[in-house]
């Protein structure tokens, strides 16, 4: 069997040899991203995975490096947490890492239906956690050119922007094992 050691020879970031979690098997890996999250001068990982059972959705699995022990712990584990597929292109969920040591996650559905979207959370790691700290959402409509929707959000303050007016909302301190895509959508006044 493959293991997680086999996907990140592929990555752009090195990691040190014994850095890596055993018996992850790589072929369920869908994407993966790597930055400092917990900003200690060391790269972490975040990859998401295919289910183990058919009909679950994908699981979000984030790695924190140990400096001192040359190895990856599991920081986060979220099986059956994240939409989208890999048997039809424009599903596809990925990751992304950012500058500012947060990452994004992103689900789509760019393929199927006349109503097509595109979100994203921006994930930072805070108070030994991962948070949600932003929420961004797209969609149109392809037989409708003024059926879209966009909103902006940053969680952490409540503010932003949906379809260019500003909004307002409460400040939320919301972990990501917690995230319910409502949180966002009501703050956004977005259609269910």
């Amino acid at each position: 069997m493959k293991s997680f050691a086999a996907a990140l020879l592929f990555s752009t970031t090195v990691l040190p040899a014994g850095a890596i979690a055993a018996d992850f098997p790589a072929e369920r890996i869908i994407a993966m991203a790597s930055g400092d999250w917990n900003k200690d001068g060391t790269a972490d990982l975040a990859v998401i995975a295919t289910p183990e059972n058919d009909g679950d959705d994908n699981g979000l699995y984030v790695y924190l490096a140990k400096p001192n022990e040359s190895r990856l712990t599991v920081a986060l584990s979220l099986p059956n947490a994240v939409w989208g597929s890999l048997t039809l292109f424009g599903q596809e969920p990925e990751l992304a890492a950012l500058a500012n040591g947060s990452f994004t996650l992103s689900t789509k559905n760019e393929t199927i239906g006349r109503d097509r979207w595109r979100q994203s959370l921006t994930i930072a790691y805070r108070n030994f956690d991962f948070i949600v700290a932003g929420y961004t959402f797209t969609s149109y409509d392809t037989l409708n050119p003024d059926g879209g929707q966009e909103c902006d959000l940053n969680v952490l303050t409540g503010k932003g922007k949906s379809s260019g007016r500003p909004v307002a909302g409460q400040a939320q301190f919301v972990l990501l094992k917690d995230w319910k895509d409502d949180i966002g959508r009501s703050i956004c006044g977005l259609d269910n």
